[in-house]
């Protein structure tokens, strides 16, 4: 179990790939695109 196994997360990383062990980092939305989300359909 290290470097050469596909289950584990030090596996994933060594490989360059994402799973259940390794979740991708998602992006949130910065509070400056929340506001000018919310103006555009107020008349």
């Amino acid at each position: 179990m290290g470097k050469g196994d596909k289950k584990t997360r030090r596996g994933k990383i060594h490989r360059g790939t994402y799973g259940v062990r390794r979740r991708k980092i998602k992006k949130r939305p910065s509070t400056l695109e929340k506001i000018n989300v919310d103006k555009k359909d107020i008349p």
